[in-house]
């Protein structure tokens, strides 16, 4: 026996001792209707006029007349319905949020991200970073280098101050600025009169060291990066989006942010950017969210639950989300009729919204949808419903088959 047939078996035999135990008390009202026939759990076409065994050794289910008036609709008596802890909702009409509940990583800002790189090849020297993290205000000294082309440039340019050319001493201090040198550099150069062997680099922004690959007295080109500086006083935090959500999201809208290390602190932001395609593994759209940062209590790579409030849809029909059953091929609900009648009713579901979702179609304002004990009621809806359409084939053709299933 293969796992499906084991699988199968075992859930027959689940629900044919339910049965068993409660149809007596059940679908529709059996003190008052004749027994047809009886049925086989598991088997539709296997059909006996008095109590039995089905092939697979269950109990025969028997069926009463005038079930086939609405084979989607049970009735189940309160004993029953108290047992399988039923309970109801009504749908409203109401106003649903396009909240979009997601996770993020938090990261540096990157509008306010430095990258230290040499326009000539030379050695670190006086490296004043000792590690990752360390913090520097702009205009504080980094690290010196040794550059013989810097040294050139600057010798030039004390020969054509020497010769009072006025074209060449310009074009000696575009070249020193464009080997990096500040202007206020040129001007001490200009005052001292004196080369200098190792040119300063300043930190261009405050920040926190955030990549640092080098150390002192390395050789370095320009196409090495030397380090990295981060202002932590606003960052960036990186949400997926579902792609079902995907079009909820718009730039500008409100969001919240917490994290598990600070419980009850919410951080507010707006979305700042959507990116322009999807993930092709994990099929979710980027957001990026921008949050100032008081306190740096926000740190690069901490992990966040997020929520997006992509408005609202109005007058529109919800009910609980637990009330929707979802199968390979259709969405459907159990209302409940009164007096202990149910009805398994398809439908078509919209948005979802935390724990609500809407449905556009088969439901209307004010029915009582079941969102405990449904699956139950439902697999007994549709066992019936298979027995009533298969009791609509032709006398001949049933006749066939109960001949085919003898023992």
């Amino acid at each position: 026996m293969n796992k499906y047939n084991l699988i199968t078996l075992l859930a027959g035999s689940l629900f044919a001792a339910y049965l068993s135990f409660g149809y007596s008390a059940t679908v529709f009202a059996e003190e008052e209707k004749e027994i047809m026939y009886w049925v086989a759990p598991m088997d539709p076409n296997y059909r006996r006029d008095k109590p039995g065994k089905s092939p697979m050794g269950m109990d025969l289910i028997p069926y009463y007349q005038g079930k086939n008036e609405d084979a989607s609709t049970v009735s189940i008596s309160p004993v029953v319905v108290q047992n399988l802890g039923v309970r109801t909702a009504k749908a409203e009409m109401a106003r649903l949020w396009r909240g979009i509940d997601t996770v993020g990583y938090v990261g540096y800002d990157e509008s306010k991200v430095s990258h230290i790189h040499l326009r000539t090849e030379g050695w670190i020297e006086n490296l004043v970073v000792e590690s990752e993290g360390d913090r520097f205000k702009k205009g504080e000294l980094l690290f010196d280098v040794y550059s013989p082309k810097l040294v050139n440039a600057q010798e030039e340019l004390l020969t054509a101050l020497t010769s009072k050319n006025k074209g060449l001493i310009r074009a000696s201090k575009e070249r020193l600025i464009a080997l990096g040198i500040s202007k206020a550099q040129i001007k001490q150069l200009q005052r001292s009169r004196k080369v200098k062997q190792n040119i300063s680099v300043y930190a261009p922004q405050d920040g926190v060291v955030s990549d640092l690959p080098v150390r002192e007295g390395m050789f370095v080109s320009p196409s090495m990066k030397v380090m990295t500086l981060g202002d932590l006083s606003s960052v960036w935090l990186l949400a997926e989006v579902f792609e079902r959500q995907s079009a909820w999201v718009e730039v500008g809208q409100s969001a919240e942010v917490n994290l598990s290390y600070i419980p009850g602190k919410t951080w507010q932001g707006k979305v700042e950017y959507i990116y322009p395609s999807l993930d092709p593994k994990t099929r979710t759209l980027k957001v990026r969210l921008r949050f100032d940062n008081p306190g740096e209590l926000l740190k690069p790579n901490m992990y966040a639950n997020v929520k997006i409030f992509g408005g609202a849809k109005e007058n529109t029909i919800v009910i609980p989300l637990e009330g929707l059953i979802r199968t390979g091929r259709e969405q459907r609900v159990i209302v409940a009729l009164g007096e202990g009648r149910f009805e398994a009713r398809e439908v078509m579901a919209g948005i979802e919204s935390g724990n609500y979702v809407e449905i556009l179609k088969g439901v209307n304002e004010g029915d009582e949808i079941v969102t405990s004990g449904q699956f139950m009621i439902d697999s007994e809806a549709s066992m019936r419903g298979s027995i009533v359409r298969m009791s609509s084939m032709p006398e001949t053709e049933n006749s066939m088959t109960d001949e085919g299933m003898q023992p």
